[in-house]
């Protein structure tokens, strides 16, 4: 694999694609939990999932060659960075994608002087979890909207 990556506009349609696949598969991932929910919990996990284009300031894909094959994002929090939409596709994965995607990030959080990068995922993405963990994140208490999304993990690396 040539993994390389690419900082492109949040609406880059390669970006798009990526986090449309993303939707997808975690769609299919939380369907029990979502039906579980009445409409106003469902509304407001979507709203917590929700990102505004204005609000991201990086966009990053990772690419075997000329295939993008993962997708992150970063988003101003306070004096921290929120990672947003970490995506490899299922056919890539297990080949450090994440690990560079999610390492590219903490790079900028550090050349802007970040206190922190924070993240949320759900309690099914066990190996997305488990690369967290291995970066140096610790669980935090549920933030922001995340506290309306019962099956929710929040996460928080200290720069």
């Amino acid at each position: 694999m040539s993994l390389t990556v690419e900082w492109v506009d949040w609406l880059d349609p390669r970006a798009v694609t990526q986090r449309e696949l993303m939707e997808v598969e975690t769609t299919a991932m939380y369907a029990d939990r979502q039906a579980a929910l009445d409409e106003m919990g469902r509304s407001a996990v979507n709203a917590a999932l929700t990102v505004s284009p204005g609000d991201v300031s990086h966009t990053l894909l990772a690419l075997d060659g000329d295939t993008v094959i993962g997708h992150a994002a970063l988003r101003r929090f306070g004096k921290s960075f929120e990672v947003k939409k970490v995506f490899v596709g299922s056919n890539h994965r297990g080949k450090g994608a994440a690990r560079r995607l999610m390492n590219e990030l903490e790079g900028v959080a550090r050349a802007a002087s970040a206190r922190s990068l924070v993240l949320q995922t759900g309690h099914a993405q066990l190996p997305a979890m488990a690369l967290y963990e291995s970066l140096g994140y610790v669980h935090i208490e549920p933030f922001g909207d995340y506290a309306n999304i019962p099956f929710g993990i929040c996460y928080e690396k200290t720069l």
